[in-house]
């Protein structure tokens, strides 16, 4: 009798083990981390596409996007996007002869030197300005931020689907965790 209340309880405190790891495990998915794959290749060379990596959720409820950060949000096709964040609010954007222009000054980025050193014929990224995105736009707006993939021939981006609203992004990354070959952080 003595062996089977033992027995019984010892069950017990796997099974509560058990529950609170699982707990644990989905408030840390739903609330801080969770993981993603990088499907395409609107992010090459920076991401691959098959990369795993961590998203951090809680940076951006107690902070704000900046810019170059590479963010995951909800796009408009009900599908989960990963980009770079290029335009925050207040900035005016161009792009002119594949240089970022921010409020009037060149910005480089240093992301894209590999890329753009690899294209022959014409340029990485094509003249736009805001106005080219929505006639109506001088500024981004408060609450919008402006993004890019960085393999900007082939990255449906901003550019297509228009500005970002901040409440629709899940969280940024940097993390890349699969394949173990590729471990690393990128920027």
């Amino acid at each position: 009798m003595e062996k089977q209340v033992k027995e019984k309880n010892e069950l017990w405190e796997w099974t509560k083990a058990l529950l609170i790891a699982f707990a644990i495990a989905a408030i840390i998915r739903y609330f801080l981390f969770t993981p993603i794959a990088v499907d395409g290749e609107s992010m090459m060379p920076t991401l691959e596409d098959g990369d795993r990596m961590i998203v951090n959720k809680i940076g951006y409820k107690i902070g704000e996007p900046k810019r170059f950060d590479i963010v995951v949000f909800h796009a408009p096709e009900q599908k989960n996007y990963i980009k770079r964040v290029i335009g925050l609010p207040g900035d005016t954007l161009e792009y002119k002869d594949d240089q970022l222009y921010i409020n009037g000054e060149p910005i480089d980025e240093p992301y894209l030197d590999a890329y753009k050193a690899q294209i022959t014929g014409g340029t990485l990224t094509e003249d736009f300005s805001l106005k080219d995105i929505d006639v109506s736009l001088d500024t981004i707006p408060e609450g919008y931020v402006f993004v890019m993939g960085d393999n900007r021939r082939n990255s449906k981006d901003s550019r297509h689907i228009g500005l970002v609203e901040q409440k629709e992004i899940i969280g940024n990354t940097s993390l890349i965790f699969w394949p173990f070959s590729d471990i690393k952080i990128v920027k």
